[in-house]
């Protein structure tokens, strides 16, 4: 059976549609989540797109900053936070969340 993206589609429709976010701060949104995720060809898709909502490059950089800035913050405290666990014992099982192995039981 073919995979049915229907309901996938329906929920970006709907969340996309909410008032609560203009359309500028949605397309950076959407721009810091692909280069958070690493995906250049997203990423290129959206800087395109914001673009065309008439966001510079200027604006664009700002946000690049930002992002690298709170990825590299997360980065140093992921490790400042892994450096103190590796002192202790027992160690703590990595979660489903982060160790696919785990949650497939390997």
């Amino acid at each position: 059976m073919a995979f049915d993206d229907t309901k996938v589609r329906e929920y970006l429709r709907t969340t996309h549609e909410t008032p609560l976010l203009t359309e500028r701060e949605k397309h950076l949104i959407g721009l810091a989540v692909t280069m958070t995720r690493g995906c250049q060809v997203c990423t290129r898709g959206r800087i395109e797109k914001a673009r065309e909502a008439g966001i510079n490059d200027d604006m664009l950089n700002a946000l690049v900053g930002i992002v690298s800035a709170v990825n590299a913050g997360v980065s140093a405290a992921t490790a400042r936070e892994g450096f103190r666990l590796a002192g202790t014992s027992p160690q703590e099982a990595c979660g489903e969340l982060c160790s696919p192995a785990v949650r497939d039981g390997r």
